[in-house]
């Protein structure tokens, strides 16, 4: 046994290089480009992943997913940054480090798995959308208006002002990158599964512009240790306002529901150690927190870069971990090189990546099984386009709860007509949700003779539910027999039935049970 792990060792230790290095190209373009499309130096992008490798990764938690800047936060974090301003930027990740590490404390963690994936996969979809309209400006060399709606609204005429060299030859290298995006993956061979999409389309992109010398934007690149700013304690006094407490749980909620949710999605790629979600919680909140302390991107667990870690082969987090170390010797050997990239070609990819984000396969079949959880799903994308990230989580979160209660209070109302009696009997679950659907079928009962209402097959009958029914049962000359009452009482005294008798006869008679 010994001989053979041995044997297994220089296996494994290989395969996690290998798979580092495949991270480590994958993370480099789209960690660049979200800190483009967020309205902060290029570098802050990089310094989020380096610590996503080296400290997330070092963490206890999930062993196969990879933690860096993700597309899904770029929209808030803009909207943050143009509000607030850069500076800003670090409390507001700190606090929200901070705080996720004191959920996962608490053992939260494995709650946020109770989050309707319909709400998640319509924050996803909103984020997309949002992602492009505002990636279109730049793709087209020019600055976005605004927020979301802004930037919709602003699409015919941008489409209009796409004349000249610059803009011509911008539009082409953004249209160019996506194309290979597309293309890439559906090539024949080995060499599209050995070279990531997103380095190669880069990579022709920034040739194609530096040989035909087009007149197109680069990133404009400051250096490492000139781009961070270290938070203090002075900045704490920022959180006293309450908008910026709402930036703080929008960046909590959506930071850890992405990661605790991609983690879950990593689980099905592989068979080794599940995802422990409070340490897995607790290790986003430590990364967040020294991220906010240098000033950087928030920091989210990033589907991307992790599925492209299993299907790279790797075994154990040290893959993770030393995609880190390849983020920190590219950030401080080969700066220069940012300079060199388009800032077309990012939105290409950032197009692309939010284009994933929107599950357009299936929304179909979610609406022909599951129209509810599809309703849900559409209204939160366009919350979110219409008003901003937290709200419109909100609302979803709001709408799934909705509908979860509604589903769950179906009643049933059986209505039988026999000699000089009727019978309704009501089954299922007696909410006030269905209050109106119940006194409207037991008013439209005829009041000339007797009505029987059967109990005995509701499961649940809630105060309101049971107050109406007495209600009616007064009003219909009943004397009262036992009515339903709320959660908490015995099954053989909550069940009952009420026969009515017709207005201004003689006492009701009982029902048989």
């Amino acid at each position: 046994m010994p001989s053979s792990s041995l044997r297994l060792r220089p296996d494994t230790t290989s395969r996690d290089v290998l798979a580092s290095i495949v991270v480590f190209l994958v993370a480099v373009p789209l960690c660049v480009g979200v800190a483009v499309a967020s309205g902060v130096p290029a570098e802050l992008g990089l310094v989020t992943g380096i610590v996503g490798g080296l400290i997330a990764g070092a963490m206890p938690g999930s062993s196969l997913q990879v933690s860096g800047p993700a597309a899904g936060l770029t929209v808030l974090v803009y909207e943050a940054v143009t509000a607030h301003g850069v500076a800003a930027l670090g409390i507001l990740v700190l606090a929200s480090g901070l705080l996720q590490v004191g959920l996962g404390l608490i053992g939260f963690g494995r709650w946020f798995r109770a989050i309707s994936t319909a709400v998640v996969h319509g924050m996803l979809a909103g984020i997309g959308l949002v992602l492009i309209c505002g990636q279109l400006y730049a793709l087209a060399g020019t600055s976005a208006p605004g927020s979301g709606l802004d930037n919709l609204a602003g699409l015919p005429e941008l489409f209009t002002q796409i004349t000249g060299a610059t803009a011509i030859s911008s539009c082409a290298i953004g249209a160019g990158t996506i194309v290979v995006l597309i293309l890439w993956k559906r090539l024949p061979g080995r060499l599209p599964r050995m070279l990531p999409g997103p380095l190669v389309a880069v990579g022709l992109a920034t040739g194609a512009v530096a040989v035909f010398d087009l007149p197109v934007a680069t990133i404009e690149v400051r250096g490492l240790v000139d781009s961070l700013r270290l938070t203090g304690l002075d900045d704490f006094g920022l959180l006293a306002n309450p908008a910026l407490l709402g930036v703080v749980l929008a960046f909590t909620l959506i930071a850890s529901a992405e990661s605790l949710f991609s983690a879950a999605a990593v689980d099905r790629m592989h068979d080794g150690p599940r995802t422990h979600y409070n340490k897995e919680l607790i290790a986003q909140g430590t990364g967040n927190t020294l991220c906010g302390l240098l000033g950087a991107l928030p920091m989210t667990a990033v589907i991307v870069r992790s599925a492209a870690n299993v299907q790279a082969g790797a075994r154990t987090k040290a893959s993770r971990i030393l995609h880190g170390v390849w983020l920190l010797l590219f950030a401080a050997l080969f700066p220069a090189v940012l300079a060199l990239i388009p800032v077309a070609t990012l939105a290409g990819v950032l197009i692309h990546a939010g284009a994933k984000l929107i599950p357009v396969t299936t929304i179909r079949p979610l609406w022909r099984d599951h129209r509810g959880e599809a309703v849900v799903l559409v209204v939160t994308a366009l919350a979110i386009i219409l008003t901003d990230m937290f709200m419109g989580v909100l609302l979803g979160i709001g709408m799934a709860v909705v509908k979860t209660a509604w589903e769950t209070s179906a009643v049933r109302l059986d209505v039988d007509e026999q000699g000089d009696r009727t019978t309704v009997a009501l089954s299922g679950s007696a909410t006030f949700l269905r209050l109106p659907l119940i006194l409207d079928t037991l008013e439209a009962q005829p009041k000339d003779r007797p009505v029987e209402l059967d109990l005995t097959r509701l499961r649940h009958v809630d105060h309101a539910c049971r107050t109406a029914l007495e209600a009616w049962s007064t009003h219909r000359g009943a004397a009262h027999g036992p009515v339903p009452a709320t959660d908490g009482t015995p099954r053989e005294a909550a069940l009952a039935t009420l026969a009515v008798a017709p207005d201004g006869e003689g006492p009701p008679r009982p029902a048989a049970r």
